[in-house]
């Protein structure tokens, strides 16, 4: 896994979790929604690279 690969994933979690705190403290259910899902995407992101990691 690059470096720009963990810092992306790291970014698009950070962004996530904004989100979600945003759209919890303002009762934006979508907004909440989003967060959650960026931050899914990223574990996802990073298990697999992860996975790609341990082939190698």
């Amino acid at each position: 896994m690059g470096l720009d690969d963990k810092i992306r994933n790291a970014a698009q979690d950070a962004v996530g979790k904004g989100k979600a705190a945003v759209g919890d403290a303002t009762d934006n259910e979508r907004l909440e929604a989003e967060g959650h899902m960026d931050q899914a995407e990223a574990k996802a992101k990073k298990v697999g690279e992860d996975v790609k990691d341990a082939f190698r």
